[in-house]
């Protein structure tokens, strides 16, 4: 009797705090506040409960106070051991006969509520038998939906848990969920959302997604998604409709899914419901889900040519015993690119526990790359090479001791040369072939619509028109080009007598862009081109490189991504799997094959790319690898002719190769016309619509990849339409810089020199393709040949510049350009700098790879900024001689104060810089160091500092001092380490444009990558004041006051940009376009292309 009434008591005392609760917050703040015993109390009258009424009470409780404020409070209830009691009572009430359902229905209510909130929920439950516990009461209240819903919700946080979800599927919980999920029906929809949750977190386990396929519900799946999609009319349910999807993604992440997913006809299904969800934005979750799935399920194919080797081969001298080429040297004919089992990936899976994913995102995070020997972080110079080897390297520095001794420098005031330089331009001829050059595809240009000076007249035209002309003499230019006879009865523009059509005496009147254009001269380009040699050798001249480009005076701000783009491409890719019969699939270009068709292409000329066509106004592009490799894949530089005017066309390249591209945040590919340059505005212009850069279906297998796992290629696709019939227009990835454009920049500045300026130009080295590679010498004459005068020339610091190792990165060349213009320059800031430094510069480190269009490689097949380690003077001539020229200064005491590489980045906006550091490096990594480990001079982030004060495209936010392990043997980093040169940079220039600054939202021209490199000079004379201090504590004080050392830089991850607004995966998203033919039946041509002379890539 004492017994009853004491858990009576018990009771009411509960039954009054709940009432309490109910009637105030206060009171429940009081039992969570801080200090409180409150939770503890309640937990052990919990525990230490016999009586189910009494459990029943204090579980009303709980809930009601985990209800209110649900994250902190959570975060209590878990840490006092909250979740293990809960566990404890479930296993322990199960055992009794029958148990209580409204305590089985308060339990699980609560364990829903506390699961997501628990990090080790679902290991908990696993140890405590709980799982066989929730699963027995799952399948006897299958009819039971009041408790069924909050055992489901358990389940679904069981299931979070790998091996939880991988246990629950032997246990046939995945056949039981499939009992649960029925047809369209306004009943239990609340109960079906959960149970479709649930299923999705079991079939993430590709063991249980095995088992979905294996039972054949994936054709159930299918029907059931198409029966809520007919019958929800209202779109109502949603949530429903997206958790179908959500089991068929995760069963499609595995090979047997997506063949499960074809033979139900699920391509077809899901194209049709997506598309009649279009008009509805709300339903984009649908249709984005779809989208995703489609992607994935299409099938994967090889590239629709016969191989992706290069269409050229350069025989090495000799083939490295490991490596990328070794590799493609051994594969067997016929394998390079075929599309295996080993791409699927799917390796058996760990049975680990990963309760938390936010804890996998964390550790997925931290940089693996970064570099955490101390030992490799701390630079220790290391000569490498005996000096007596490296002696002969002295000739390229004859200005360390050089005398003047009977030079006339009051006579030199009127002269034009020094008596210390060389030239290039004689070297750069002879010994060449004098094969004749033209330019190609001329013929496309008719007489009636070639516009002279004449015909501009009372035209007010954008920009700043050239408006003198100059008369190019046949046979430069062959065919039927558009010709005006000099002299005898001056016919005009319009005349279409045959007496105009070719004849000896036909010439091209062109726009003189000398005017504009100091350092460009047409005849000196086609002398240039006489002197380069290429592997495909190439006999023709491109109308952007020999008219030159002058930079348009407009604005050309970033081009606004279009909502859908993207998914409209994928729609379209499914469109054609679905309807094959309407695509007219045919090659009408092939760099082996040319073929003539209303719409031409050529790549045929130096720095270009090789191509392969598609549909009649919809083009599929193939570039063509890097020579000796089979990928390499992002510059291209096309010649097209025979558009009609007005006409859309779409071009999609569809081999690229990086992960991201700025096309997808606001970059359009570059467009040259050459009836514009006629008229008098030779200059490429950004251009394209519906831009967007994708995964798509083709893909190179593991055998191609090197024994990695296969990988995917993505479309850069573009709409365009042109605005001038008989035109011949060019597209190009970025800016156009030759090898030959460098030659002519340098023999022109050499002609302006003056007297004051010392300039030398050397071969430092020839070529694998036979090509020399220029090495510049520029500072300023010293005053007179006395002593004092000789002994500051000769001690002047040394800044060490390179550009163009990577061949694409065609924005380095124009900020090279900017910095010897400025070197060149006749200012006063110029005139100070050259007193100050002396510059060693090499200005194209990769000519073969610029010349033949390569994208990364060198004729070697092999990214030259990964061989400064050990460089093979036979594979890697400018590395090995670049490197020892650095080895040679770092012997004799005269190692360069900065040395920077410029680049090109595709995946970031901005110019930026990476430099090296110990201490930033550490603090980005786990290891732990002492306070000497972390001594060093903070010189190293003055310059770039500097930058972002004056140049209005330099970001300090973007710049990046850590060493990674993957860049060790980059030329940054060797310098650094090896050197000893602590000021070692790569200067990255984006291809897009920029985010901040003056040029904020703005793409990025020629006249900005120009002015980076002059403001790269400004900078360095700012930093010769700052070195110059005698007293180096007040340089370190005024350093460290530039720089604001107390917030580090953090490191740059390789992606910056934000998600896409649409929401849409894009790495699985397919390559598609939404042109809809004239003409009944698509075709859907493919054409390969091949880049001789540019390319573009990042460090």
């Amino acid at each position: 009797m004492n017994g009853d009434c004491s858990v009576s008591k018990f009771t009411f005392t509960f039954v009054f705090m709940l009432t309490l609760l109910c009637i105030t917050e206060k009171s429940g703040k009081e039992v969570m506040s801080k200090g409180s015993s409150g939770m503890e109390v309640i937990l052990a009258s919990l525990e230490n409960s016999r009586d189910v009424q009494t459990t029943l009470n204090i579980l009303y409780i709980l809930s009601e106070l985990l209800t209110v404020g649900r994250g902190r409070r959570m975060g209590v209830f878990v840490s006092k051991g909250g979740t293990g009691i809960l566990f404890q009572i479930l296993t322990s009430a199960s055992k009794e006969l029958p148990p209580s359902e409204e305590l089985m229905l308060q339990l699980h209510s609560l364990l829903a509520k506390v699961g997501p909130k628990d990090r080790k929920f679902g290991v908990k439950a696993r140890l405590s038998g709980a799982l066989n516990v929730t699963i027995s009461l799952i399948k006897q209240n299958l009819q039971n939906a009041k408790l069924l819903l909050p055992c489901l919700q358990v389940l679904r946080v069981y299931s979070a848990n790998s091996v939880n979800a991988i246990s629950l599927g032997k246990n046939g919980v995945v056949e039981l969920m499939f009992k649960i999920i029925a047809p369209y029906s306004k009943k239990n929809t609340s109960l079906l959302k959960v149970a479709l949750d649930a299923l999705g977190a079991l079939l993430k386990s590709k063991t249980n997604a095995r088992r979905a396929v294996d039972g054949s519900h994936v054709p159930a799946l299918l029907a059931l998604y198409l029966d809520w999609h007919r019958n929800d009319a209202r779109h109502r349910h949603m949530l429903i409709r997206k958790g179908l999807l959500v089991c068929l993604r995760n069963i499609t992440n595995i090979k047997l899914g997506r063949k499960a997913f074809i033979e139900a006809d699920g391509m077809r299904i899901l194209y049709n419901t997506s598309t009649e969800c279009l008009p509805v934005r709300t339903l984009d979750p649908l249709i984005n889900t779809s989208s995703l799935i489609m992607r994935k399920c299409f099938p994967k194919n090889r590239l629709p040519v016969p191989t992706i080797k290069s269409a050229f081969h350069y025989q090495l001298p000799h083939v490295l015993p490991v490596g990328p080429v070794a590799q493609l040297y051994s594969q067997p004919p016929g394998v390079d690119d075929v599309v295996d089992d080993s791409d699927d990936n799917e390796e058996t899976e760990a049975e680990t526990d990963t309760d938390n994913e936010e804890d996998e995102k964390a550790h997925r995070t931290l940089n693996d790359d970064i570099e955490t020997d101390l030992n490799k972080l701390h630079p220790t110079k290391s000569p490498g090479r005996p000096f007596e080897e490296l002696r002969v390297y002295e000739r390229f520095f004859l200005e360390l001791s050089e005398d003047f001794q009977g030079y006339n420098f009051e006579g030199s005031k009127g002269a034009s040369s020094t008596p210390s330089s060389g030239s290039l331009s004689s070297s750069s001829s002879s010994a060449r072939s004098t094969r004749p050059i033209i330019v190609p595809t001329a013929q496309a240009l008719s007489p009636k619509h070639m516009a002279t000076p004449d015909g501009l007249k009372g035209v007010k035209q954008e920009g700043s028109p050239v408006s003198a002309t100059r008369h190019i003499q046949s046979p430069l230019l062959l065919g039927d080009i558009a010709t005006r006879r000099v002299g005898g009865g001056g016919s005009d523009c319009g005349s279409e007598g045959a007496e105009d059509e070719g004849g000896e005496g036909a010439v091209l009147e062109v726009p003189d862009t000398a005017l504009l254009l100091p350092l460009h001269d047409p005849d000196l380009y086609v002398e240039m081109v006489k002197g380069t040699r290429s592997v495909p050798q190439y006999a023709e001249v491109a109308y952007p490189d020999y008219f030159g480009h002058v930079a348009p005076t407009f604005k050309e701000p970033h081009l606004e991504r279009v909502y859908g783009v993207q998914r409209s491409k994928i729609f379209q890719d499914i469109e054609r799997l679905i309807h094959p019969n309407d695509i007219l699939d045919k090659v009408v270009y092939d760099l082996d094959i040319p073929r003539v068709v209303p719409f031409t292409f050529n790549s045929q000329f130096e720095s270009v790319l090789n191509t392969q066509w598609s549909i009649q106004y919809e083009y599929d592009l193939v570039l063509n690898s890097d020579i000796n490799s089979n990928h390499y894949h992002q510059w291209f530089y096309l010649e097209v002719s025979g558009m009609r005017v007005g006409t859309t066309y779409r071009f999609n390249i569809i081999n690229c190769e990086k992960s991201n591209s700025q096309f997808n945040y606001g970059m359009q590919v570059l467009m040259y016309s050459v009836q514009e340059a006629i008229s008098g505005r030779p200059r490429w212009v950004r251009t394209g619509t519906d831009i967007c850069y994708y995964k798509n279906h083709f893909a190179r297998s593991s055998i191609a990849a090197g024994g990695q796992k296969g990988k995917s290629y993505f479309t850069l696709t573009f709409s365009t339409t042109f605005s001038h019939k008989d035109d011949v227009c060019y597209f190009a990835y970025h800016y156009p810089y030759t090898y030959s454009t460098l030659k002519m920049h340098l023999a022109k500045l050499e002609a302006l020199r003056t007297p004051h300026i010392y300039l030398r130009q050397d071969v430092l080295c020839e070529t694998l393709g036979g090509n020399i590679c220029p090495l510049l010498t520029i500072t300023a004459m010293p005053e007179s040949n006395s002593n004092d005068h000789i002994c500051q020339f000769r001690n002047r610091p040394l800044i060490f510049l390179s550009a163009r190792v990577h061949p694409g990165e065609t924005n380095a060349s124009w900020v090279m350009k900017g910095t010897l213009e400025f070197l060149m320059g006749t200012s006063p800031l110029a005139a100070s700098l050259r007193e100050a430094y002396i510059f060693k510069i090499v200005p194209m480190l990769n000519p073969d790879g610029v010349i033949n269009g390569n994208h990364r490689c060198s004729l070697s097949g092999e990214d030259l900024n990964r061989q400064w380690q050990n460089p093979n003077p036979e594979l890697h001539p400018t590395i090995y001689h670049t490197k020892s020229l650095l080895q040679y200064l770092a012997h004799i005491q005269r190692a360069p104060l900065v040395f920077c590489d410029y680049h090109g980045h595709s995946r970031k906006k901005n110019v930026f810089m990476y430099g090296c550091s110990v201490k930033e490096t550490v603090w980005q990594s786990n290891i732990s160091a002492t306070s000497s480990d972390l001594h060093e001079d903070l010189g190293y982030r003055t310059l770039p500092k500097i930058l972002s004060q004056i140049a209005p495209a330099f970001s300090m936010a973007s710049c990046s001092f850590v060493v990674e392990r993957s860049k060790e043997a980059t030329a940054r980093v060797v310098v650094w380490r090896e050197i000893g040169v602590q000021r070692s940079y790569t200067m990255e220039s984006t291809l897009c444009g920029c985010d901040q600054g003056k040029y904020k939202g703005l793409q990025i021209g020629t006249r900005e990558l120009e002015e980076m490199g002059a403001q790269f000079c400004v900078a360095l004379l700012r930093l010769k004041r700052l070195t110059g201090l005698r007293n180096h504590q007040h340089l370190l004080d005024l350093e460290s006051d530039i720089i604001g050392t107390h917030s580090p830089t953090t490191y740059v991850m390789e992606e910056d940009e934000p998600s896409f607004l649409e929401a849409i995966d894009y790495s699985a998203e397919s390559d598609n376009e939404d042109a809809e033919p004239e003409n009944e039946h698509a075709s859907n041509e493919c054409f390969h292309l091949s880049l001789p002379e540019f390319n573009h890539h990042e460090l």
